[in-house]
C-alpha cells in the first residue's frame, strides 16, 4: 500500500457512517416523502400528495404549528434573558465561587429528559403536587395543571426553561471572557456605571452570541419533543395533552409515522419543518446578523 492511500483509508470509516447514517437516510425519507407506505407493503407513488395534504388538508399541523410558535415565543426571550441575567451575575460578582454556581445552574441541561419529565409531572400532579401545595398555602385553589390548555402549556414552557438556561448561561458566559476588561475600566473612569457599562458594552460587543443562542433556540424549539412527550406520556389523553395544545409539528410527525404508520406522510411533515427552520433560521440572521454598523 502506497503512502498517498493511507489518509484516504484513515477518513474512509467517518465517510462510509456519515453516508450509511447521515445522507442516505434523508434522501431514503425524501423519496418516501412522495409515496404512500405503511412499512410493510409495496410503496405508492403519490407525487406530491402528501405535500398538498400537510398545507391544505391537514388542520392538526397548522395547530401543531400554532402550539410550537407559541411555545417557542413565550421561552426563547425567558431562558435567553434568565441565561445573560445570570451570566453578568455571576461574572460581576461571584467571581471566586463563580465555578460551582455555574455546575449548579448547568446540571439541569445535561439531566435525563425521562427524569425531568417524571420530576414534573410529580410536581404539578393535581392531588399531591408541590406547586399546588404552595398555592393553597396562599389561600389559593388547585389548579389542574396537566388537564387544561393553557396549564399545560405554562408547564412545558417552564420545563424548558429550566432545563435550557443553564446551555445560555454558559454561551454568554463565554462571550463575556472575551471582553476585555480595560474596557470596562476605561468607562468607570469615564463616569460610567453598572447600567451602561452593561447596555453600552456589553450587549454590543455580545451581538454574536446573541445571534447563535436566539438561532439555535429557534432550531430547537420548532424540533421540540422530549418535554411534552415525556410529561403526557403516561396520561389517558390524546397526543399533546389536553386539546392538543402542546402538540408539536415533531410530535405530529411521530403522530403520523409511528402510530398511523403513515411513513410517506410522516415524511412529508418532516421536509415541511425543515422548509419552516431554514426560513425561520435565515430571516433570524437577516434581522440580527445582517445589521452592519454604520
Amino acid at each position: 500500500m502506497t503512502r498517498k492511500k493511507i489518509p484516504y483509508l484513515m477518513i474512509f470509516p467517518y465517510f462510509f457512517l456519515y453516508i450509511a447514517f447521515g445522507l442516505f437516510p434523508v434522501l431514503f425519507s425524501l423519496g418516501v416523502s412522495f409515496t404512500s407506505w405503511d412499512g410493510i407493503q409495496d410503496a405508492a407513488f403519490v407525487g406530491l400528495s402528501n405535500y398538498k395534504r400537510v398545507f391544505v388538508q391537514d388542520k392538526f399541523f397548522y395547530k401543531s404549528l400554532e402550539n410550537t410558535i407559541i411555545l417557542l415565543a413565550i421561552s426563547t426571550p425567558i431562558q435567553i434573558g434568565l441565561g445573560l441575567f445570570m451570566a453578568v451575575f455571576l461574572k460581576d460578582f461571584f467571581k471566586k465561587t463563580r465555578n460551582g454556581l455555574q455546575l449548579i445552574n448547568f446540571l439541569p441541561y445535561i439531566t435525563t429528559p425521562v427524569a425531568v419529565g417524571i420530576i414534573f409531572q410529580l410536581m404539578f400532579d393535581w392531588k399531591s403536587g408541590v406547586s399546588n401545595a404552595i398555592l393553597n398555602l396562599f389561600g389559593i385553589e388547585s389548579v389542574y395543571w396537566l388537564g387544561n390548555a393553557w396549564p399545560s402549556r405554562i408547564v412545558v414552557i417552564l420545563m424548558i426553561v429550566w432545563k435550557n438556561y443553564g446551555y445560555m448561561m454558559i454561551m454568554f458566559l463565554s462571550g463575556l471572557s472575551s471582553i476585555s476588561d480595560d474596557l470596562y475600566e476605561a468607562a468607570k473612569i469615564d463616569g460610567a456605571r453598572w447600567w451602561s457599562c452593561f447596555t453600552r458594552i456589553t450587549i454590543p460587543l455580545l451581538r454574536p452570541i446573541f445571534l447563535f443562542v436566539i438561532t439555535t433556540s429557534v432550531i430547537n424549539g420548532f424540533k421540540l419533543f422530549d418535554e411534552p412527550q415525556l410529561l403526557f406520556s403516561s396520561a389517558s389523553q390524546p397526543i399533546g395533552g389536553p386539546d392538543r395544545a402542546v402538540m408539536t409539528v415533531v410530535m405530529r410527525f411521530y403522530e403520523a409515522s409511528f402510530r398511523s404508520f403513515e411513513f410517506g406522510y410522516g415524511s412529508a411533515l418532516a421536509y415541511c419543518l425543515f422548509l419552516v427552520i431554514a426560513g425561520a433560521s435565515l430571516l433570524l440572521f437577516r434581522l440580527i446578523g445582517g445589521r452592519k454598523e454604520r
